[in-house]
């Protein structure tokens, strides 16, 4: 099985702000430990781990920020015709866009782009991996 390591390192409580999808560096530690729990549950082998320490609040993914991780992706949003649910009726949303978000603040990333994230990571392990 391939390993995920997601190290979740902070220095300080992020900025308050009313649209912050994660308040609290409690509240983000959380959100990943979930997200360990499902992959762990999916027989992935994987690992969280919340480290205080100096400069900015990152994530990392087997030792790379998510923002470096991403920045080699091109992410795009399903379009309507492309997605599964034809037959039921679109929820309208007024909140922000998905894939908008701080990026100086990693408590604010969005969830899909946290498990796009999480996907390629798994991808590069298990394209390295010797059979």
């Amino acid at each position: 099985m391939a390993m995920i390591d997601i190290v979740y390192r902070h220095s300080s409580e992020p900025p308050e702000d009313d649209d912050m999808r994660r308040q609290s560096v409690d509240e983000m530690s959380e959100y990943l430990r979930g997200l360990v729990y499902e992959m762990q549950m999916s027989d992935i082998s994987s690992k969280f781990t919340s480290v205080e320490g100096e400069g900015p609040n990152t994530v990392l993914i087997n030792g790379k920020s998510i923002q470096d991780i991403l920045s080699g992706l091109d992410i795009k949003p399903l379009e309507t015709e492309d997605s599964c649910d034809h037959s039921r009726i679109s929820v309208v949303s007024f909140g922000r866009p998905t894939l908008d978000w701080n990026r100086n603040v990693i408590e604010d990333i969005p969830d899909v782009l946290v498990k796009n994230a999480i996907s390629k990571a798994y991808a590069d392990v298990i394209k390295d991996r010797i059979l």
